[in-house]
């Protein structure tokens, strides 16, 4: 196999002149590695010595420790370099025109899951109108898409439902890497920052993330591997549920369930050719915190066999209508609050539009259901093909 290059690898390795006696800021995470594992923020302080200035921090904390939605993360010091870090999902989630004044360019170097509901696309894209009015560069360190960039999936988000997991109507999976998707947010969706991407070297749009070579960081608490990755643009719906989503379990995502749930009854109601590229396995958990915790849960693992053919937002509206017709009663949805949003229900907020909790509640085909979006779909990738970096 041969390793690709990231976005952080080919800034090193060929430092650019766009850098030259800049004050950099960088906005990072624990992923934010080269494939020895090495720091983005120890390979660019020593690359430009003395520039780098400020640091900033996306939801889960610079980290990674804020287990879940809503958990703020403090401004703190960091250890390795001595220099400030500033929380973008903690008391402001707007970079600060105080903090924006001391830099020059920002750099993002962030590992993005391929998934609408992602809070790191929308802090970046924050950074991007907050540059656009300070007359700020930034600069974007391309990453994989680590479930692909041949497959898109899912309605596109109603704007009247946009939230911090959701600002822009696109699809659930969308398909693009994180630097695609910020030149997108930045010309066809007029942000209109002074935007450059440094694209990867070797990355292809069929590969996924067991395809570049590169060491797996987990990009928040819950993502702890690339078979979770490949799930969760399907499973994070069970966060609007009363089903656990696997959270207090050691694979997040790939288990679901709760104290109510028959696996035998659900997958009766599954057609065998749904699972194509993908094998439901019945078991019991207990997570150890979050929903259900301490309670012995009846449920699922995924295992996904062949994510080729897998389409978890598919998969998982069919297990959720399953839920839906086999537990009226016990079944119920979650109640606000939800990133930030108070009155919206969470998982209209997560399907993005609330068209889709009312037909699968009223047992409308999920095929039927996906069909009535798909023009949507289709415009949205004629659009965003023109931002494609890779072939």
């Amino acid at each position: 196999m041969n390793r690709i290059l990231t976005g952080l690898e080919q800034l090193i390795d060929s430092p650019s002149d766009r850098l030259k006696k800049k004050r950099i800021g960088l906005l990072c995470n624990p992923a934010s590695v080269d494939h020895r594992f090495h720091h983005s923020r120890e390979r660019i302080a020593n690359t430009f010595p003395g520039q780098l200035v400020r640091l900033f921090s996306p939801q889960h904390g610079f980290f990674s420790e804020k287990q879940d939605n809503m958990v703020e993360s403090e401004d703190i010091l960091d250890p390795l370099l001595q220099i400030p870090v500033h929380s973008l999902y903690g008391k402001h989630r707007i970079p600060q025109k105080s903090v924006m004044d001391l830099i020059d360019i920002l750099i993002i170097d962030l590992q993005d899951v391929g998934c609408r509901v992602y809070t790191f696309v929308y802090t970046i894209s924050f950074c991007m109108e907050a540059a656009r009015e300070l007359g700020k560069k930034v600069l974007i360190l391309d990453r994989p898409n680590p479930i692909g960039g041949l497959l898109v999936e899912g309605n596109c988000l109603n704007p009247d439902f946009s939230s911090f997991v959701g600002r822009y109507p696109i699809p659930m999976r969308h398909g693009l890497t994180i630097g695609e998707l910020a030149l997108l947010f930045n010309e066809h969706f007029s942000i209109g920052c002074d935007l450059s991407v440094i694209p990867m070297k070797g990355w292809k749009r069929s590969m996924y993330f067991k395809d570049t070579g590169l060491p797996w960081v987990l990009p928040s608490p819950n993502l702890p591997t690339p078979n979770s990755a490949l799930v969760y643009p399907g499973q994070v719906i069970w966060e609007g549920t009363n089903l656990s989503e696997g959270r207090g379990t050691t694979l997040p995502f790939e288990i679901f369930g709760a104290p109510y749930i028959d696996p035998d009854r659900i997958m009766k109601e599954i057609n065998p050719s749904l699972l194509a590229g993908a094998i439901l396995r019945p078991l019991a958990f207990e997570p150890t915190s979050n929903k259900w915790s301490g309670k012995t849960c009846g449920g699922f693992q995924i295992h996904v066999v062949n994510p080729g053919r897998f389409r978890p937002y598919t998969v998982s509206l069919h297990l959720l209508q399953a839920v839906l017709k086999e537990y009226p009663d016990r079944f119920q949805w979650k109640s606000p609050p939800y990133e930030y949003e108070f009155e919206k229900l969470p998982i209209d907020l997560i399907l993005g539009d609330q068209q889709v909790r009312l037909r699968l509640t009223q047992l409308e085909s999920v095929e039927s259901i996906l069909e009535s979006f798909q023009d949507g779909v289709e415009d949205f990738m004629k659009i965003s093909s023109r931002f494609h970096l890779y072939a």
